[in-house]
């Protein structure tokens, strides 16, 4: 018997016209964007599903857009039983939900408060991110360390096997790119965010977090759901609330998430929300895992 997981991604996976076939085709769909509209007082729906897409990209609205299209997927799909699941940083959020940490209206909540902090603490402190490709992560580690001289910078996410993300100060991003390309780098690339996402220059948003989530009702999870900070699986509502905490400033161990998930039997992925970026990282790290991308009514409807 194959042992089934939900992945749910994380920020960059948002498009302009998200989720508006689930809300044409579904009356549950429906009545959940209409929830997270009147709970948030914002009209989100209309950004997702009009844009522009300036507008989605900024993290106060991507980061509850991207989690309530996934959310929507993943109580649609109920006829899946999943055994474990795990969130790309945001995508956490949406995994606690699934696994019945959180309850739907409180989370949406909560995230929106999480992107708000993040994008102010973008603005507070500026900072910047670089995608680095074909350097071991612990030579990233090391690079990291030295180039810290320069200005803060750190891991922010272990994504796959040669495919590490650096967050921190310009200078100090900008010092451990060039260190990077000198070490023999095959690809290194800054990346267009909103802030040092996963770095100390985070903290003022951690601050911000700790008031919303003490504000939060958590709940012990139905199933495991593998925290990206330790990479292993959690179920206790103080330790959940902890570990999402943490999650700001620290980086998203999500190659080892998935190699441990597979350890522990988990052969069948369904990657839940916009987007197929994990499915990318999952053939990356294990080719013959079975993975199937759920975002669309179309990929849903032979679950219903």
């Amino acid at each position: 018997m194959s042992k089934k997981a939900f992945l749910f991604p994380g920020q960059g996976s948002q498009y302009v016209g998200m989720a508006k076939d689930l809300f044409d085709n579904s009356a549950e769909a429906k009545e959940m964007v209409l929830t997270a509209d009147d709970a948030l007082g914002i009209p989100l729906s209309y950004i997702m599903f009009n844009g522009p897409v300036d507008e989605l990209r900024q993290t106060g609205y991507t980061q509850p857009a991207i989690f309530l299209h996934s959310v929507i997927l993943a109580s649609l799909i109920r006829t899946v039983s999943p055994e474990g699941a795990a969130g790309h940083s945001l995508g956490e959020y949406s995994a606690l939900v699934s696994a019945g940490a959180i309850q739907f209206y409180e989370a949406i909540k909560l995230v929106r408060a999480r992107g708000k902090a993040m994008q102010q603490s973008g603005v507070e402190n500026p900072g910047t991110m670089a995608a680095v490709i074909g350097l071991e992560p612990g030579k990233v580690d090391e690079i990291c360390a030295v180039a810290s001289s320069a200005g803060i910078v750190q891991c922010a996410n272990f994504n796959s096997p040669g495919q590490v993300v650096i967050s921190g100060s310009v200078e100090g991003v900008h010092k451990a790119m060039e260190l990077c390309k000198a070490n023999g780098a095959k690809l290194v690339k800054e990346l267009v965010v909103s802030g040092a996402f996963h770095s100390p220059l985070m903290q003022s948003a951690k601050n911000k977090l700790k008031a919303a989530l003490e504000d939060t009702n958590f709940y012990d999870t139905r199933f495991p759901v593998y925290a990206n900070v330790t990479a292993s699986p959690v179920t206790g509502k103080e330790e959940i609330k902890k570990m999402l905490y943490e999650q700001l400033t620290s980086p998203v161990r999500w190659d080892n998430t998935i190699r441990n998930m597979i350890n522990d039997g988990m052969d069948e992925f369904y990657e839940i929300g916009p987007g197929k970026v994990l499915q990318g990282l999952l053939k990356r790290i294990n080719p013959d895992v079975t993975c199937y991308t759920i975002d669309k009514y179309s990929d849903v409807e032979k679950y219903l």
